[in-house]
Order: C-alpha cells, then structure tokens, then sequence
C-alpha cells in the first residue's frame, strides 16, 4: 500500500507480529503488499469420540475491529473451503461470492482448510490468509482492519448508483462497504416492489449520522439501453405495457423532468440510445465504472449496446477503455456531464460499493449537496485508486475562462492511495495521453504533476489504471474544462462518431405498428439533426 498526501510518503512494508487467541493458538499475521495474510492457524478441538461418526462440525468467532481506534466493524468476507468452494453461513446476507456481518460472527463449518478475505471498501486494508478447522473445535480471534486514508476528512463522499439488494440489508451493506450513497433500486422496467404495498414514508432514510439511502429508485432497461432513476417521488408508469421500442424511453424521461429534483444517470456509455440521450439534454451523469467491472473479472461485452472493435480494444480491459473512449468523445463535442460509477450488486456479480464514485461535499454531508456536487462535476470514479485531484486549487468540473490569445497554465496536485500496483498515472487532454507520470517520478516531485498549457478550449483529467491483468481496475477524476473566447471545443471527428452512429441506431429501428414506428422516429430524427449540426459547426478536427 503507497499513500501519497503532498509532501508525505508513506510505505506499509512486510512486518507484524503474534497475537494471541483464546484457544492458546498463535496467529502470525504478515504484510502483504495491500493485503495482510494469516499462516499456519489451526482451530484445534476434541477429536469425534466415535471413529465411525460423520466429522462434528468446529466454531470458529471471528471479531472485527478498526486497528487504530478498536472499535467495532461491519465488514464483508469472502470465505471459500480447500476445493474452492464459497461458504455461505445462515442469517448473513450473502450474493454470489461473499457476505456481510457487523463486527462478529460465529461460523459452523466442517473440518478442514478455509481461505478468507475480509474487506471493508476501498480505505481500509484487506485481511487475507487461511486457517483449517479440525472436528468439534472451538475457537475465536479478532481481526483488525487498518483504515489508510480517510475521504470524508477530504471532503469526498462516497456512493453507488446502481444498487438491486433488499432494502432490509442496505444499512448493514453500506457499513460493510463504507459507503454513505446508495440509491435502492425498487422499480425495474415492468417489476415494482411497491406495486401491491404503499410506497415507503419516508423514501430517504439517514442512518449512522452520515450514511443514506432512497427506497424510490428505478430503473428503465430496454432496447436502446438503461436509464437509472433518482429523487423522483412514486415510480413511472413502465408496468402499463412498455415494450423494447415503445413508449420510446424518451417519453419516460420526459415525465421524469417534470419534477425538479429528479436525476437521470446513463447507466453505461455504449447503450444504443446515449446519442439521444444527450442530444435532447435530459440526463445529468454517465455510468464510467459500471457494472461489467467486477472486483474478480469482467463482462466482456456489450450486452446489446453498442459493440466495441475487439482488434482495438482486446479483453479483458476492452470495455473499460471503450467506455472511456466514448465518454472522451462526448467531452470532446462540448457535452459537459459528470462521470459516475454503479455496481449493479444483486443482479451482477459485485458487492455493493464496488464501483464508486466520490463527490467533494466538503466537512458535512447531505444527500441534497451529494447530487449537486455531481451534477457539479466535482467526482472522483474509481473501483480501486483513491485520487483527490486540484487543478489550480480548483476540484474537478470547474471550467477555467481566458480571452482569446491568452495562455492558460495549469498544474495539477493530487494525493494517491493505492492497494493495488499503478505503474504510472496518466493525465488525458482532449481524448488523448499527454503524460506518463510515473510513481516514482510522482512521488519525487511531491505529489504535483508536470504542468498542462492551453492555448485553445478543450478538457483534461487524470487516471490511473492498475496492473490487475483479471479486471479493468482503475480510478478517474472528473474532468476539468478550458474554455477561451467563451467557445468549448467542439471535435468534427467526435461529432461525426455520433452522427455515424445515430444513422446505425436508425437503421436498427424496426416496429410493426407506422405509428409507433414514427413516434421513436421523432426523437431520433431530432437527435441525428443535433449531432449534424455538431459537425458543421466543428471547431476542431
């Protein structure tokens, strides 16, 4: 684990030392890169009296607390036998790999040796190892997780947009994951949660001080891609009949945009109707860590989206650079929309809070300041790196203004925390790398990034991607943008991308019914007729 902060540098090196546990039993924990690793415990117990007798089951407690405070945490575990198979204890709550308990828990597992990982997000430490249960044993240990950097006290706060679980165990899934968003999914396409009961009052619900979450969020999933829902006050009307094409999913963002706190995500870049989407200017963010990275691979492909060039962006980091890619274009047309992150926990393979993203709050959190600070722009995406960039002093979403024919000289601070490897950080001007910043270079020049000059409108970020070769693991701020002689940059190349593909969505386009088919027709005509209009009035190539 490296943690940069300006001036300081800290390494976590291999170390540790015994502790001891209430069987007599030493426990080694050792230091491993991100992770800590336990070796050689046995959870000894009597041996069954009768040889003949199936092997009696052994307990073992496992207590988690905080390393620098002692206090109690909620965690997830990831628990899996010696022929790899994933435990699943009762009363937990449990999706496909893993499961959630607050502080302590009491396994029952039949003899022999288990793998674990206990995590809590991505600021604390991972605990990994090993132990082997005998028969009739009885056993305890406590486990420490060490938190190594602490957002909030930056003034970013976390969220996940894209959440499927059960309502009853979103508090305790948030703890487990330190996260302090998560809009519940509860209404998807023709499925309501709320269809035969009374909608919950109060929606929001605010818990441990600073954590929240809304029981009204939904989701539109059909042919030309996903919208998710938030801040609306009862479901939309999808249940009465929507099929793939029609009503067309603009209708239903229409309805939406009558309420004035609703927001909009594009659940992922490549859905069929983003052109549109962004043509007729209904959506407030777009889904950049979604839900085809997961902590252990990828979903690569498409689904029915658009299909990315596989020559040019290969598995398994293909979908992530091509998301990337389209989001670029988008930027590169003038279209100013934050980047956001959804992990689709209780549908795909992720827990809740994988994918993440960071909005900059400031000391104090309220759900109404989170979705501002979105719409604002001032994020940090990621599913791995911890960035907390400044560009000029300024957070991510500011647009800095010059006259025409002056320079503008940015330079760019960021602090860093990273469990996995990072062999370079990479600052994207206009769709393009400008610079290959490396660690060590990074951290020779004090956490600040060689500076960027603009002498025409455009944007820049900085990323990081990690060397994981399983999974696009990576981390993205929010983009910063340039605008001089009060003109964004408006890329032909980009423009004629989504033209190009307007005419592609079209041609896709097939309803028995003429009228149907002309009312879907009207909101693509309209939005091929702004992408042409993107090109003719192209200030850059």
């Amino acid at each position: 684990m490296v943690e940069v902060n300006g001036a300081r540098v800290t390494v976590c090196r291999r170390g540790g030392s015994p502790q001891r546990r209430s069987a007599g039993r030493w426990i080694k924990w050792v230091w491993c890169h991100a992770s800590l690793a336990a070796v050689g415990w046995t959870a000894a117990g009597l041996l069954a009296a009768t040889p003949a007798a199936p092997p009696r089951r052994g307990s073992l407690e496992i207590r988690v607390v905080e390393a620098q405070t002692n206090q109690p945490l909620a965690v997830n575990m990831f628990l899996r036998n010696a022929r790899g198979q994933v435990q699943k204890p009762p009363g937990q709550p449990f999706w496909k790999d893993h499961f959630a308990f607050r502080h302590q828990i009491t396994l029952e597992l039949r003899p022999g040796r288990y793998t674990f990982e206990i995590e809590r997000g991505p600021e604390y430490q991972v605990r990994t190892g090993e132990f082997e249960i005998e028969p009739g044993a009885a056993d305890s240990t406590e486990v420490e997780l060490a938190r190594f950097v602490d957002m909030k006290r930056e003034g970013w706060w976390s969220g996940d947009l894209h959440v499927h679980r059960p309502p009853a165990d979103i508090p305790l899934l948030m703890e487990a994951q330190d996260l302090h968003i998560a809009p519940v999914i509860t209404w998807w396409n023709q499925t309501s949660a709320w269809r035969d009961q009374p909608l919950p009052d109060p929606a929001l619900v605010q818990f441990d001080g600073n954590r929240f979450y809304h029981l009204l969020s939904g989701e539109d999933e059909r042919a030309g891609g996903a919208l998710l829902y938030f801040n609306l006050p009862r479901p939309l009307p999808l249940s009465a009949g929507a099929g793939t094409e029609y009503p067309p999913m603009s209708h239903f963002v229409e309805l939406a945009r009558a309420e004035p706190q609703a927001h909009i995500e594009i659940e992922k870049p490549f859905w069929w109707d983003v052109p549109v989407w962004i043509a007729l200017g209904v959506t407030d963010s777009i889904g950049l860590a979604h839900n085809h990275l997961w902590r252990s691979g990828v979903l690569d492909n498409e689904a029915w989206g658009r299909p990315r060039d596989r020559v040019r962006y290969p598995g398994p980091r293909g979908t992530g650079y091509w998301s990337q890619d389209i989001y670029y274009h988008l930027l590169n047309c003038g279209v100013r929309i934050a980047p956001s992150a959804g992990s689709a926990s209780g549908v795909l393979d992720n827990p809740v809070g994988y994918n993440r993203v960071y909005v900059h709050c400031g000391e104090s959190l309220t759900w109404d300041a989170w979705w501002e600070g979105l719409r604002a722009g001032r994020v940090v995406v990621t599913n791995g790196p911890l960035l907390r960039p400044t560009v000029n002093g300024e957070l991510p979403g500011h647009v800095f203004r010059a006259q025409p024919g002056e320079v503008l000289a940015l330079s760019m601070r960021l602090n860093l925390a990273l469990r996995d490897r990072v062999d370079y950080l990479e600052v994207v001007r206009d769709g393009q790398v400008i610079q290959e910043v490396r660690l060590d270079e990074y951290r020779d020049r004090r956490g600040e990034l060689p500076p960027v000059t603009f002498e025409e409108s455009g944007w820049l970020l900085v990323r990081a991607v990690t060397a994981n070769p399983d999974t696009f693991r990576f981390a993205s701020s929010g983009p910063y943008y340039v605008e001089i002689g009060g003109r964004p940059r408006v890329s032909r190349q980009s423009a004629q991308f989504f033209l190009d593909w307007m005419d592609e969505r079209i041609a896709k386009l097939q309803l028995d019914d003429p009228q149907q088919q002309a009312d879907v027709r009207t909101y693509l005509d309209r939005a091929r007729l702004f992408w042409q209009q993107k090109v003719a009035d192209a200030t850059a190539p």
